[in-house]
């Protein structure tokens, strides 16, 4: 088990470069889960390698072996190595606890505090607009979803631009981005290279939300141009005070490159096609499924080590 429980820990360094590749040549919502799911994966066998490390050193423990029924020189491995190990395992795996726990409460905070603002104000439909002097907007999940704009923002704007960005915000509460970011956050406070996967999923959920609202308001210059206008008038140092700090916007991400997907030629009706003709492509491709496949695997071959190294100290091999 020594060997493949540190396979997890090790294989994001190979994984979020190669998916990060891999999710600039596919289309915007297949980018999207692509990233997502890697980051779960990768960051729920993160944290199984060091609960079985954890569990390795723990029943070295005459009181943890005495309730078992284990016999301690049956178990295998070098106790001055592993209970140090897992003790260091221990401590890793209570810090991402602590770290998970921590943002996600921070984020149930944000919204519960965006909520209260947005509450406070008469909303017409879906729509709800703050009398706030600095240029936002921005999509805010809840029951009931809302798309809140400041007054700053509906003066920069002329009507037919309003809708395209509403268009946006409202692409991004009809396909959930705001729980796409919060997964890679939660993962990413299990495995800190998985922060790398942060900026290219929130460019794939713009990229979506964007393609969808050309798609509705059936004007792909307009929305690029409400995209841009929108951008240049917000003012970051002094968004809407109450704006939540995962909250998704137009104004995010890198604009100029987003404008100008937007006015290049469209994909044909339908889903887009993943394009992976270049072997090169293909081969990162085939990286990037080896990555998960490879942690999950090691995952899974530590954890039957252990059981069956349990099994042998218990005396229950020869049953």
């Amino acid at each position: 088990m020594i060997f493949a429980v540190w396979i997890p820990l090790l294989m994001p360094l190979l994984a979020v470069p190669s998916a990060r590749r891999l999710a600039e040549s596919l289309p915007p919502r297949a980018a999207a889960w692509l990233l997502t799911g890697c980051a779960a994966a990768l960051a729920a066998c993160t944290a199984a390698a060091l609960g079985l490390l954890l569990a390795a050193g723990a029943l070295r423990l005459p009181p943890v072996a005495a309730l078992g029924h284990l016999s301690l020189p049956l178990l295998g491995g070098e106790p001055a190595v592993t209970v140090p190990v897992a003790c260091a395992a221990g401590a890793a795996l209570a810090g991402c606890a602590a770290a998970v726990g921590r943002r996600a409460l921070r984020h149930r905070a944000e919204l519960r505090a965006a909520r209260r603002a947005a509450d406070a104000h008469t909303a017409a439909g879906d729509l709800c607009v703050l009398p706030d002097s600095a240029p936002d907007a921005y999509a805010l999940p809840g029951r009931p979803d809302r798309v809140v704009v400041t007054a700053g923002m509906l003066r920069a704007l002329p009507p037919a631009e309003r809708e395209a960005l509403f268009a946006h915000e409202r692409a991004h509460l009809a396909g959930r981005h705001h729980l796409f970011l919060l997964t890679v956050a939660l993962a990413s406070a299990c495995h800190p290279l998985l922060r790398g996967l942060r900026a290219p999923l929130a460019y794939a959920l713009e990229r979506w939300a964007d393609e969808s609202a050309a798609a509705r308001v059936g004007d792909r210059r307009l929305t690029a141009r409400a995209i841009g206008r929108a951008a240049l008038a917000a003012r970051p140092h002094e968004t809407a005070r109450h704006r939540p700090g995962m909250a998704l916007a137009a104004t995010a991400g890198p604009v100029p490159r987003r404008v100008a997907a937007l006015l290049a030629p469209a994909a044909a009706p339908g889903h887009p096609p993943i394009r992976l003709r270049s072997r090169g492509l293909r081969l990162v491709a085939a990286a990037v499924l080896a990555c998960v496949a490879c942690s999950t695997a090691a995952a899974l071959d530590a954890a039957a080590d252990l059981h069956s190294s349990v099994e042998t100290a218990q005396g229950d091999t020869g049953r």
